[in-house]
Formats: C-alpha cells, sequence, structure tokens
C-alpha cells in the first residue's frame, strides 16, 4: 500500500484476477465519491455481478438490488437496481471519460446515479459531460480488461469485495 496517495479516497476491488486499485476524486465529485464509500464500507458491492460489459467500451456494475449472490434469481433485472439511498444529482467535470475512468451509470435523467458504476475499457469521449466521472483505476486495468463480455453476461464476473484502502 506504499503506492497508496490517499488511502481514505482509494477503492481496492477484489476480482478473480487480482485487486484493482481505483483513485476517487473527491475535488471533482465529492457526493459520488462519498456515496461509493459507503456503500463500500457497508459491504454492499460484495458479490456484485458485472452485468453489462462491452468489448472496446466498458464494464458495468454496482446493482446492490439485483446483481449480488443472494439475489442470483434477479440476475436478469440487474441494472435495474440501486440502493435505498436517494438518487445522487449529477455533478459533471472536465475530467474525460478516458480508459480506467470510473463514471456513474444513470437513467435518462441525469441526476438519477445512485449505486452503479462503469469502468471504461477505452477513451469513451462522446460520454464527456453527460456522465459523472468520479474515480481512475491507477493499476490492475488488466484485471478489468478480463471481465467476461456480454448484456449480461451468461456466467458474470462479481466484485468479490471492495474496501476503502484505509480501512483494509
Amino acid at each position: 500500500m506504499a503506492d497508496i496517495k490517499d488511502p481514505e479516497n482509494t477503492i481496492l476491488m477484489e476480482l478473480t484476477g487480482g485487486t484493482v486499485t481505483i483513485e476517487l476524486l473527491p475535488d471533482v465529485a465529492p457526493k459520488h465519491v462519498e456515496r461509493m464509500k459507503e456503500l463500500v464500507r457497508s459491504g454492499a458491492y460484495d458479490n456484485v455481478a458485472f452485468h453489462r460489459v462491452i468489448d472496446g467500451f466498458m464494464a458495468q456494475t454496482g446493482d446492490v438490488a439485483n446483481g449480488n449472490m443472494e439475489n442470483d434469481f434477479n440476475i436478469g433485472r440487474a441494472g435495474t437496481g440501486g440502493s435505498d439511498m436517494p438518487d445522487v444529482p449529477a455533478e459533471f467535470s472536465k475530467i474525460p471519460h478516458a480508459r480506467g475512468s470510473i463514471g456513474a451509470a444513470r437513467s435518462a435523467s441525469p441526476n438519477s446515479a445512485n449505486s452503479q458504476f462503469f469502468i471504461n475499457f477505452s477513451d469513451n469521449d462522446f460520454l464527456n459531460g453527460q456522465y459523472t466521472v468520479y474515480g481512475m483505476v491507477s493499476s490492475g486495468m488488466e484485471h478489468v480488461d478480463a471481465i467476461t463480455r456480454g448484456e449480461p453476461p451468461m456466467n458474470p464476473d462479481r466484485m468479490i469485495s471492495m474496501k476503502v484502502a484505509a480501512d483494509a
């Protein structure tokens, strides 16, 4: 953990292949960062599936209502739910949707982000200014690249666990 600059704003995501380190951007999107840390600390993201993974585009996860092991019967509905907390208003910035950036997934309403997020496989500039960017993968992107593709994947990969580095 010596290379982690800000443990309170760093997420450690365990995938099958290894650890993905995400540096959150509290100065850019404080409400989104706070929501992610709250859900991480509650264990809400543990065992949640990547329910929408499009090659060359992104891997989406974070449906804490429908995407976990306990709710496998709901996996077909993954992508339609969120947490029981209120939605988070958009926090658009000039930060681009570059490879490895973390974006807030939402419905058609810009202020409907809740628990779902996506990790960009490539530079997706067409998303700039339309979706909130609130983090960046600083290491382990090769594990993200290995996530099983599909909408939803037949056998989805899952976030085994997520931790705030300060708590690890």
